[in-house]
């Protein structure tokens, strides 16, 4: 027991410095793009950069925390499904194989996950604390509550587990997972960015700074719930959700009323006792 508890404590101090790691390193690159190219002209330091700190610190390392557990259920439920035989072909591929492969399996599984964060009233509520940010920014990414990361997360592994793309679990050490990982924060972080840029070359094939701030939209009910891949527009399409016009929306957030600091949105949502 107490090799495992000095176990997940290393890991999630592992999580910890990586996260210290990669935060001037993405501000390195973001601050001065958003300085640049400014879609709204905004301070660095807005009102609300401490709640998103502490989202990336504190919700990051519970996240890590809650995502070991669920995994390792999860990877348990699951051992046993996929035959031995084809877990040995998949491992043989090459990255440049299985790196696309995981982005597209992964990229679809979250499409649904995160359609079904906006229908699903329950997981609405975690998921509204990402939305509730009035200004976009590459910070506002981290943004989000540790249950909504969770499930997502999980959402996401269960397709990549059982096509063997995913066999050391979600806490891989594996290059080529720790790769896509580390992409896929990268580019979230693009795609939040208060810039003003189209790509008009990848809009609607790859997910943009305007496909995404779409998705973040408050201009009218007609524009809500849109874009919700984080990678690859073409399951909007296919499923209806698409919506790419030439301009960005003029306001962000959502009329539902969120509680203002970190720890009353990581308590609001969580069920309470009867009576309370």
């Amino acid at each position: 027991m107490l090799n495992q508890f000095l176990a997940v404590a290393n890991q999630l101090g592992v999580n910890f410095e990586r996260l210290g790691v990669m935060l001037p390193i993405l501000a390195l690159v973001f601050v001065p793009l958003e300085r640049l190219w400014p879609k709204q002209r905004q301070q660095v330091l807005r009102p609300d950069i401490l709640t998103d700190l502490a989202y990336y610190f504190v919700g990051g390392t519970l996240t890590a925390l809650l995502l070991m557990l669920a995994g390792a259920l999860l990877v348990r439920a699951m051992q046993g499904w996929i035959p031995a035989a084809w877990l040995q072909w998949v491992a043989a591929q090459p990255w440049w194989l299985l790196m696309p492969a995981s982005l597209v399996v992964g990229d679809l599984a979250y499409y649904w996950a995160h359609r079904w964060s906006h229908q699903m009233p329950w997981l609405w509520q975690f998921h509204a604390i990402h939305h509730s940010a009035e200004r976009m920014d590459w910070l506002v990414n981290t943004r989000t509550h540790p249950v909504d990361a969770v499930y997502t997360r999980c959402i996401v592994l269960i397709p990549s587990y059982l096509l063997g793309l995913a066999q050391g679990g979600i806490d891989s050490a594996n290059g080529m997972m720790i790769a896509v990982a580390l992409f896929n924060r990268a580019w979230t972080s693009f795609v939040h960015a208060n810039v003003r840029w189209r790509l008009r070359g990848l809009d609607g094939l790859i997910s943009t700074p305007a496909f995404h701030h779409w998705h973040h939209a408050n201009d009218g009910a007609a524009y809500v719930n849109k874009n919700y891949a984080a990678l690859l527009p073409v399951w909007d399409l296919l499923f209806g959700s698409f919506h790419l016009p030439k301009a960005f929306p003029q306001r962000y957030g959502i009329s539902q009323a969120v509680s203002p600091g970190f720890l009353r949105q990581l308590l609001r949502p969580l069920p309470r006792p009867r009576g309370r």
